[in-house]
């Protein structure tokens, strides 16, 4: 097991053990719409969702305005809810995490921001773009 130690409210479940190769199963449809590139207005920072696999895990770029490292991504469903937990690992970025839910209705990401540097928890929403 490894630990990445970081601050998350919530934790992903556990991938689970199967033999089966990844492209047998099927990415859920709820995952599926994560897809695309995300704005934060209040900064213009972006989250960009290049894919999703069956068990979650997200291929992930984020940018302030310049690349930031993405060392975690992954999506799952809970309770109806799809929640997104990304986590950067760079200069000035040691572990801070996005813990964020899926808005269906206004194809928004919402959640909190946690800045690692200055230890500090932010509300943070980022709108799609088109």
């Amino acid at each position: 097991l490894v630990s990445c130690g970081s601050n998350t409210e919530t934790a992903p479940p556990p991938a689970p053990a199967t033999n089966a190769a990844p492209s047998a199963a099927a990415v859920s449809p709820d995952l599926a719409k994560l897809v695309g590139k995300w704005e934060r207005p209040d900064g213009g920072y972006i989250v960009e969702i290049k894919s999703v696999d069956p068990s979650g895990k997200l291929d992930a770029a984020y940018f302030n305005p310049n690349p930031i490292n993405v060392s975690r991504a992954v999506a799952w469903r809970e309770q109806g809810t799809t929640k997104v937990v990304i986590e950067l690992r760079d200069v000035n970025y040691p572990g801070s995490t996005y813990n964020l839910k899926h808005d269906p209705q206004s194809d928004q990401l919402f959640g909190q921001y946690f800045q690692a540097t200055m230890q500090q928890t932010f509300e943070v929403a980022f709108a799609r773009l088109k």
